[in-house]
């Protein structure tokens, strides 16, 4: 079991959870192994783990370790 921070909350995970399953069970939609949204809708988030941010493309091969800070943002459109 691994805790890590998200977006400043506490979090128990199991092992080997990736950065893709994170989001997918933040967001409710699942993705592709490129990081897109299955159903072809545009997802609108970025992830930042240790303050670095994590390419898309690397989502689902990045495995969230004990004791990593993940921040999970939206993209929200304003004017």
């Amino acid at each position: 079991m691994n805790t890590i921070q998200l977006n400043g909350a506490t979090e128990s995970l199991g092992a080997g959870t990736t950065v893709a399953d994170l989001v997918t069970a933040t967001t409710g939609r699942e993705l592709l192994p490129n990081g897109q949204a299955a159903d072809g809708g545009r997802l609108g988030v970025a992830v930042a783990r240790n303050s670095a941010v994590v390419p898309r493309s690397q989502w689902a091969a990045t495995a969230l370790e004990h004791q990593d800070e993940l921040e999970i943002v939206t993209a929200v459109q304003g004017g």
